[in-house]
């Protein structure tokens, strides 16, 4: 049995975990201080690629990442790297279709957050920085680990924009989710039964640690 497809949807659902995680943060953060009208299109922008299908997503990354396209044709003939059709080029799916669940996550744990704690931390000569470091970010800490942790499950199981933007090549752009439906395509019930079957076991793992760490907040709350 060729684990390609394992290792590989790991590490692009890890990368992916760590680039929304940090812009799903600062995201969050930002945009809830800015004005009424600018914080709802920013929210609508951000929250998009939830509600479209993940092919739709795909393709619009296709329009612009493609070869013939101008990201991908400046990075083609610039530096002779191709965006589309490489295992690396699934971390752009995958990235866009996760983020909206970190963004939304994590400001719902920053709107829950008692803002009499900053106050009080500027009265006593804090910086922004510090407060949002050593204060707000850990009084967070539970709805955001829980939000990368979903970020983390929703990417390992992407389909529909990985397939648009990476393909399937086995050794190459091959991931599980990929791999299950080529086995079905070619009627190799057997092994994509076992693929479904470590999908699920580590996503029940991912819901399970999802599942201590609200238990852990509700107790401290």
């Amino acid at each position: 049995m060729d684990l390609f497809p394992l290792f590989n949807s790991l590490r692009i659902a890890a990368i992916s975990a760590v680039i929304v995680f940090f812009v799903g943060i600062a995201a969050a953060y930002y945009i809830a201080k800015t004005p009424r009208v600018i914080k709802g299109i920013l929210d609508v922008i951000f929250t998009l690629p939830l509600v479209l299908p993940p092919t739709v997503v795909g393709y619009l990354l296709l329009l612009l990442l493609g070869p013939k396209r101008p990201v991908g044709e400046f990075f083609l003939e610039k530096l002779n790297v191709r965006l589309t059709m490489q295992w690396w080029s699934a971390v752009f799916a995958v990235s866009v279709v996760v983020l909206p669940l970190m963004y939304r996550t994590a400001r719902g744990a920053f709107e829950r957050f008692d803002e009499n704690l900053a106050s009080a931390g500027r009265t006593l000569g804090l910086s922004n920085s510090y407060i949002f470091w050593r204060i707000r970010l850990p009084y967070c800490r539970q709805g955001i680990i829980a939000g990368a942790v979903l970020s983390f499950a929703r990417a390992l199981g992407e389909y529909g924009a990985t397939s648009m933007i990476a393909g399937y090549t086995p050794g190459k752009t091959a991931t599980v989710s990929t791999a299950v439906y080529q086995l079905w395509r070619t009627g190799n019930d057997e092994l994509a039964i076992k693929w479904v079957l470590i999908n699920i076991a580590i996503s029940a793992v991912v819901l399970l640690c999802v599942n201590l760490l609200e238990r852990t907040d509700r107790r401290r709350g």
